[in-house]
């Protein structure tokens, strides 16, 4: 049965992450086109400030939204008691009349792929500092998978969807809003495929088949991305041989790795972290999901050099050679998701497109 339903003493937490409309509509300066960031499936995303000066983003859900005021609440306080230092906080919502809105903290800077697909701004992005972004990232999930009071499944990780403090922290956004249910099985099937082609684990994609190696595969191509400074879907869509995974099991195998580095790291960069990571990324994506490792075992591999870690099989290909009758979405740009079967919006500091998330209660 549907789980979200809140009672009791609760229902006073509950209220305390209440914003009032009239708040939220000062604060966005009557949701201005000067504070918009964003627009996306689910609606608009505002930057505003509240009375005391705390800046915040403003997601303001399509008043089409089919989820009910009961249910929306009662998630929004679930989600929001989801603290983590790598997970962009929501501090509230807003549900008055057909409005229903979230409210985030606010990330002055942008998204990871603003650093990492710019031959300019890349340059930003030192080894040190990359290693700690995967670290960071690696946390984050294993946060969502593991260590907090739900189970959630991200089902779309990518650089956009990792944004960047003043620190150059990463904080993974969009896993907020979810349909929260009770569910005890390690994998879950679904018709409503949501997500980045490119980014996509092959029995998901495929056959609508999720779990949290489904979040590992996509963190493998994440990982593979901040090495080599080159984005996945940038491969597949120019017709290459090659995709960015095989490109990296190909300077694997012939044991040249560091070929497979971004160039403007070749002056200063551990020769040992960057082989691990290449090494954890295509763990992260071989085909066969209980082939990849956990994300508590990549956090261990990441931070210990103790930890054995088992040589991978070549990565999933289920991207090469696709037709227009072959069932993927056809004319995707590298930060578009799929919509003909999924819902997609748009998170409160970009306006790449991304997916709702999937939850279950522990």
């Amino acid at each position: 049965m549907p789980f979200g339903f809140l009672a009791g003493t609760e229902i006073s937490a509950v209220e305390s992450l209440r914003f009032d409309f009239s708040t939220i509509e000062a604060a966005t300066n009557k949701f201005s086109d000067a504070n918009k960031l964003g627009q996306g499936g689910f609606g608009d995303v505002y930057k505003g400030v509240l009375p005391n000066g705390q800046e915040i983003a403003v997601k303001r859900l399509s008043v089409t939204s089919l989820q009910g005021a009961v249910e929306f609440r009662n998630e929004a306080a679930l989600v929001a008691k989801l603290q983590h230092r790598n997970l962009v906080r929501l501090l509230g919502f807003c549900l008055e009349g057909r409005e229903k809105i979230l409210i985030y903290e606010y990330i002055p800077n942008k998204s990871l792929d603003h650093f990492l697909f710019d031959p300019v701004k890349q340059r930003e992005l030192d080894w040190s500092r990359r290693y700690k972004i995967i670290d960071g990232i690696a946390r984050g999930i294993l946060y969502l998978h593991e260590d907090s009071q739900l189970r959630i499944i991200h089902r779309d990780l990518k650089a956009s969807n990792v944004l960047l403090d003043e620190n150059m922290n990463p904080k993974i956004s969009d896993f907020g809003m979810a349909k929260i249910f009770q569910a005890d099985q390690g994998q879950v099937n679904t018709g409503r495929i949501v997500g980045t082609y490119g980014y996509m684990s092959p029995e998901y994609a495929m056959r609508g088949q999720f779990s949290v190696k489904s979040d590992v595969f996509s963190f493998g191509v994440l990982v593979l991305e901040i090495v080599s400074g080159k984005k996945n879907t940038d491969f597949y869509q120019s017709n290459r041989v090659d995709d960015l995974l095989k490109h990296a099991w190909k300077n694997w195998t012939e044991k040249t790795p560091l070929e497979f580095l971004d160039p403007t790291l070749r002056g200063s960069y551990s020769r040992n972290e960057v082989n691990r990571c290449i090494h954890i990324g295509l763990l992260c994506v071989q085909e066969n999901p209980s082939d990849r490792p956990s994300m508590a075992t990549i956090a261990l591999m990441l931070n210990s050099y103790s930890v054995t870690m088992s040589m991978p099989r070549q990565p999933a290909s289920f991207l090469r050679g696709r037709s227009p009758n072959n069932g993927l979405n056809q004319g995707l740009d590298s930060d578009q998701s799929s919509t003909d079967r999924s819902t997609t919006c748009s998170i409160p500091w970009s306006v790449n497109e991304v997916s709702i998330t999937e939850v279950y209660p522990r």
